[in-house]
């Protein structure tokens, strides 16, 4: 029974799996050897293809102690399986972070690693000869390594630090003085080289890889089958053509390989200086690095090998490889003493100490005499720069309802496929036909229905649509992504550096004293404020940098210090050398900067400006502030400045300094959209030295401070925003605000710009978490219309709307919108989980957002069917940008590279003319697929019913079709550009969908009936006879045609030559041509095809060439073509069926499929927020298409059919409850039965 059991491994994370144990199982390897042996490798393949099948065709069942293959399959939706086969080592521990008897470790680690059990015995010391080595069984997955774990009794990743669940304080008294060399060896055994390998795979692998691609196969046999029957023409086509698809693809796949090696092997080894216990340091390579060595960061600067935290000094750090962000980040070391100290060190909680793997350590500070160091937490694929380089290496497979419905159709072929082998084997066993050409004409069925062409073909339309991205500066890392964003229905977007300007400009200051505000000033630099507390806090309070000489650090510190004028001076090296506490950064007004009289005497009175910034406590984006600790030349005591969340910043302060009008003045500014951040400062206890203060927990400074007053912030929205917003809406999608900024900034952007339209209400979903006894709940605020607030002129447009409004103002009543904050849309996941559906279906603005919380904001999104696009600048956006459908990331640093596409226009334009180009290349897409069925069951009918009189098409008939017409047309058909706007509706999402459907069948019957009825016509024809060589049907008088027709062909072995080929021929030679022109459909998705030149010449070159060719016969094209001379009035009978089918097929397509069909049976399920035509436009038109639309959704059985996507379901669900949404004030309690019967407070 145990061994049944099925294991989990990485439980509840992202790569979660399933694993099942197997070992080989000799009689089952026989039989699969027999079998390969007799179907000439094929069961080989297929066991390659299905790697379940491969183990369990080869093993048994076993414990996963015993296992020596793994089966494993990912949990998540696309259910993928792997297989892994078990390693053994030998290691004097079980377990990386056991402590060792040193010296016996030492004796088995000189020995040679699997060889460990013999160099413990050779060795005599002993108790330790006895001591017996572990067996360790491990395998690695994407290249990660998991280990087996006795007392779990299954198989485990180890991180790093972290694993031992170490708190701050220990990592300070236990960790600080480095490992030894033999600890750090054993350790090595389970943590691996230091090192992000990028292996780049050889071509010859990568070549093998791709070439056993099923289709490669396919076309393999195919080329096989042909060249038997002698056709090499076209098998050589194949061949070229294959070749170049293969070379292409490996060229693709190989530059992705080196691009990303070269990106990580440029810094990835380094020297570094190591820390050996006590005082000793010696130089090594940053591969040899594990978890608990201690590095020493250099003075000036390194490129970090590993993550690891800092334990002594502080760092300053560019971090824009993870975060997408160029922003120097100042690092702080790890606390020692305090109430943080106690706690479990967790390198999510703990990032502002970490310094992580791929950053760029810019500057270290340090005491004198000390040195910077850190301890080492992760190294290799374990560091966060691994996983952003893993999931690059492991994409998750994209799953897109096109790529299995394509699937599904060529398996309808293959069954298409299936009769006709069946039934040419059973004429030709009544035709006493030879087995060899019964098994060649069989299985040739098989190629014809099912195209070999058909992937090189659907791929052009994906390469054409790369270049035309390309052109409008949009590169593509996963170009199977571009069809998807055809289908994108809903958009993310970030809101500063996405929707706004990245920068922030000071728009002024309001200053408060004694409980109540001044009125707002625009210069903070007026000499009057010089010497005050609220410009004292704009010039220290900030985490900037001097960096060869040139300020930098976060955008918004930049601002708010160049507004003060103040001047920022940093100690050199030599300064920190010579005094003994540390030297602080030194902040000045700017006319003390050199002032000529005081420079000989340095304690003049003016001097005392000069401000030291002793400790500073880095912005956490967690607790939203950050403070400083700094000293006035001259004084005896030290203040503490403190900067952050205007809301976080009145709680820390004394409440009677706190103006009572704080928080309206806070909603007056942030409903008109600007960003304010709220200043405070303490006068700390004389005291505190120096040094306490570099120990001090920062909770006991930022406490009982005196409020002084707001920064005013003005975030602009960028020119193109509102333009492409309103474009998006209009077709139909939905755009969402997804924000790290305050709510009600975020709401007034949002109506700004058009996400939130004038007479639409917000409704703040504001969710507290259970406390005291009392479960969660939600209070539902709505907030004020804005019309009141707004400048007259918008409040005039307002005004003339309102008439043409006054007709859908039920409408208008229903239109709302959620706005959730990130601590409430915790508190809905957690414990409302019923109403997180409901609340994201009408949610537009996410304020106060962490990264993983816009991650998991995308997948509820999907969890509703919606194709989410999400837009962002990459900064801590990386998540999401991943995890959407489409992440279009407008940073092109390296954090950005995990995102599918990257613009290198700065604003969200790229949004539209990437769907545009989706929606073109789906639509493509469709059409090529549609061509190539169509070209198949063309060839099939034609083919069936030449072999009913044993008959065929000639090698060039063949040859012809196949290059002159499929292969130019297909590759032609693609090149249609996007139509220059977005449309309200969207393309199809499956190939097995009414419409499609309908048109598919529609011309394959209509091809079916002409080219029957052509085949039975030319048999009822007079002149009709068996052709033989001597035949004339063609009545010419000249000998010469039937004489050379003689000496060409003296006898017909495979009865090419005869007239029912020859109309056939004609007859589906323009049925290809037709089907391409009308599949190649236009607006509203594409340029029409007139606009395509290289398809339309190709198309009027083959029109033309087969109309002459037939009412003009030429001797040598004939002979070539093996096409037989037909009377004139049969010739011009042919062209009146050509163009009678050409018009039947025209008619169905174009009149009935997109006018009546589409237009009144199949619009019905394009999207919820459709725009609702006004009671007044009940025009006869109008009525006349409801009634049709109510009459044919009958006739296709569609009359209340329910919506098929979860979002639309839900939609119709909350028009027909009365209490959603729920009232103004209304407050929903996580224990109510039912969320929505809400207490009104």
């Amino acid at each position: 029974m145990k061994t049944r059991e099925v294991k989990i491994i990485n439980k509840d994370l992202e790569d979660e799996m399933e694993v099942w144990g197997y070992r080989p199982c000799l009689w089952k390897i026989i039989l699969v050897g027999v079998g390969s042996v007799c179907s000439g490798g094929l069961l080989l393949l297929l066991l390659y293809w299905l790697p379940e099948w491969g183990v369990k065709g080869t093993c048994t069942r076993t414990s996963l102690r015993d296992a020596h293959t793994l089966l494993l399959r990912t949990t998540n939706e696309f259910r993928q399986w792997f297989r892994a086969k078990v390693h053994v080592m030998s290691a004097p521990g079980k377990k990386p972070f056991d402590s060792l008897d040193l010296q016996s470790a030492a004796q088995l680690l000189n020995g040679d690693g699997d060889h460990g059990v013999s160099a413990a015995h050779e060795e005599h010391h002993g108790k330790f000869a006895q001591k017996q080595p572990a067996q360790i069984h491990y395998f690695t997955q994407h290249s990660t390594r998991y280990y087996w774990n006795d007392e779990t009794q299954n198989f485990e990743l180890y991180k790093g630090l972290e694993d031992v669940k170490v708190s701050c304080a220990s990592i300070h008294s236990d960790h600080s003085s480095g490992l030894s060399k033999t600890l750090q060896d054993y350790r090595r055994l389970f943590f691996g080289e230091n090192e992000i390998a990028v292996r780049v795979p050889s071509l010859f692998k990568l070549l093998i890889k791709e070439v056993l691609n099923p289709f490669y196969i396919f076309q393999l046999f195919s080329v096989i089958l042909w060249s038997a029957e002698d056709y090499y023409y076209y098998a050589t086509a194949i061949v070229f053509m294959s070749v170049i698809s293969i070379a292409t693809s490996l060229y693709t796949i190989k530059k992705q390989y080196v691009m990303l090696h070269d990106m990580v092997a440029a810094h990835s080894v380094v020297r570094v200086s190591v820390c050996r216990g006590n005082k000793d340091i010696e130089e090594a390579m940053s591969t040899e690095l594990v978890p608990g060595d201690v590095v020493i960061i250099p003075a000036n600067g390194m490129i970090m090998p590993c993550d690891a935290v800092l334990i002594h000094g502080t760092c300053i750090v560019n971090e824009s490889m993870l975060t997408g962000e160029s922003v120097p980040v100042t690092k702080t070391s790890l606390p020692s003493l305090g109430e943080e100290a106690a706690r479990s060190y967790n390198i999510e909680e703990h990032k502002r100490h970490t310094l992580f793997c791929g950053t760029h350590v810019i500057q270290t500070r340090f005491y004198t005499g000390e040195l910077v160091k850190a301890v080492v937490v992760r190294t290799g694929f374990g560091t966060e720069k691994g996983q952003l380089v893993r999931s690059i290496l492991y994409p998750k497979p994209t799953d897109f309802k096109l790529y299995r419905d394509a699937y599904l159709f060529l398996l309808c072929l293959v069954g298409v496929a299936g009769i006709g082998f069946i039934y040419t084997i059973v004429l030709s066993i009544m035709n006493k036909v030879p087995a060899k050409t019964i098994i060649i004409e069989s299985l040739d069925i098989i190629t014809i229905t099912v195209p070999p062409a058909l992937p090189a073909a659907m791929t052009a339309g994906i390469v054409y649509a790369q270049r035309r991205l390309k052109r409008v500066g949009i590169f593509c890392i996963s170009p199977q992504r571009i069809n998807i964003c055809g289908q994108l229905n809903l958009v993310c977007f970030d809101k500063t550096g996405t929707l706004t300007e990245d920068g922030l400009d000071l728009w002024g200051i309001q200053r408060a004293e004694d409980g109540s505000f001044f009125p707002p000033e625009s210069e903070a630099a007026k000499e009057t404020l010089v010497s005050s507390a609220f410009v004292t806090c704009m010039a220290t309070c900030h985490s900037l940098t001097k960096i060869e000489g040139k300020l930098s650090g976060d955008p918004l510190d930049l601002k708010m210090f160049s507004a003060t004028g103040w001047i920022l001076e940093e100690p050199t090296e030599e300064e920190t050398a010579l005094h003994n506490p540390i030297m602080p950064t030194v902040v000045r007004p700017p006319k003390l900067a050199a002032p000529e009289a005081n420079q000989n005497n340095p304690l003049t009175p003016s001097t005392s400006c000069e401000i030291g910034i002793v400790r500073q406590f880095p912005f956490s984006s967690a607790l939203q502030r950050m403070s400083v600790v700094v000293r006035k030349l001259g004084e005896k005591h030290m203040d503490a400045y403190l900067k952050g969340a205007p809301e976080i910043v009145a709680n820390l302060c004394k409440p009677h300094t706190v103006p009572q009008i704080f928080t309206e003045t806070l909603e007056a500014y942030t409903r008109q959209g600007f960003r304010v951040i709220a200043l405070a400062h303490r006068q700390l206890e004389s005291k505190l030295s120096w040094h306490k203060v570099q120990n001090l927990n920062r909770d006991l400074i930022e406490t009982s401070m005196e409020f002084l007053g707001l920064i005013v912030m003005q975030n602009k929205i960028k020119e193109e925003t509102a333009g492409v917003l309103s474009e998006l809406r209009q077709a139909n999608i939905r755009t969402l605000m997804v924000t790290g900024d305050n709510m009600l900034t975020a709401i007034s952007v949002a109506r700004d710009c058009g996400m939130i339209r004038a007479h639409e209400r917000v409704i703040i979903a504001d969710a507290v978490p259970p406390k005291d006894f009392q479960s969660a709940s939600i209070t539902w605020h709505y907030t004020e219309n804005p019309t009141q607030t707004v400048k007259d002129n918008q409040t005039v447009e307002i005004n003339l709307e309102e008439e043409m409004c006054d007709k859908q103002q039920t409408l208008q009543e229903q239109s709302y919108h959620f706005a959730v904050s990130g601590k409430a849309f915790a508190v809905i996941m957690e414990h409302f989980p019923q109403l997180v559906q409901k609340l994201v279906l009408r949610a537009t603005v996410f304020a106060r957002m962490a990264p993983d919380q816009k991650t998991q904001l995308v997948e509820v999104l999907q969890s509703i069917d919606y194709t989410v696009g999400m837009c962002g600048d990459g900064a801590n956006d990386c998540g999401a940008l991943k995890r959407a459908h489409s992440g279009i990331s407008l940073s092109e640093l390296e954090a950005s590279v995990a995102s599918p596409f990257t613009s290198s226009t700065s604003n969200i334009s790229c949004v539209p003319n990437l769907i545009r180009e989706g929606r073109a290349a789906l639509i493509t897409s469709f059409c090529v697929f549609k061509f190539m069925a169509l070209y198949s069951i063309i060839q099939y009918l034609s083919v069936t019913l030449l072999y009913s009189i044993l008959s065929n098409l000639g090698d060039f008939q063949f040859l012809f079709i196949d290059i002159a017409i499929i292969l130019i047309i297909a590759f032609t058909m693609s090149l249609n550009p996007a139509w220059k706007e977005l449309v309200w509706r969207r393309p199809p999402s499956s190939l097995i969908s009414g419409p499609l459907l309908f048109s598919v069948l529609t011309q394959i019957l209509t091809c079916l009936v002409f080219q029957v009825l052509a085949f039975l016509l030319v048999r009822q024809q007079s002149w009709y006879e068996i052709w033989t060589p001597q035949s004339d049907a063609c009545n010419v008088s000249s000998f010469s045609l039937s004489h050379s027709q003689n000496v060409t062909t003296p006898h017909d072995h495979k009865n090419i030559r005869n007239y029912e080929n020859t109309t056939l021929f004609y007859v589906s030679s323009f049925q290809y041509l037709a089907v391409a022109i009308i599949f190649s459909k236009g607006k509203p998705f594409r340029q029409p095809s007139y606009k395509n030149w290289p398809f339309m010449m190709s198309c009027i070159g083959l029109y033309t060439f087969l109309l002459f060719i037939m009412l003009y016969p030429v001797p040598a094209i004939d002979s070539f073509l093996e096409i037989v001379c037909v009377p004139r009035d049969w010739r011009i009978t042919l062209v009146v069926i050509v163009i009678v089918n050409a018009a039947v097929s025209f008619m169905l397509e174009i009149l009935i499929l997109d006018i009546i069909l589409w237009r009144l049976v199949f619009r019905g399920n394009q999207g919820v927020n459709r725009p609702t035509e006004s009671p007044s436009a009940a025009t006869p038109q109008v009525a006349n298409d409801r009634w049709g639309s109510s009459f044919l959704s009958w006739l296709f059985c569609r009359r209340n059919k329910p919506p098929r996507v979860r979002y639309m379901h839900l939609a119709l669900e909350l028009q027909d409850d009365s209490d959603w949404p729920p009232q103004p004030s209304a407050v929903t309690y996580a224990s109510d039965p039912q969320p929505h019967i809400s207490a009104t407070l």
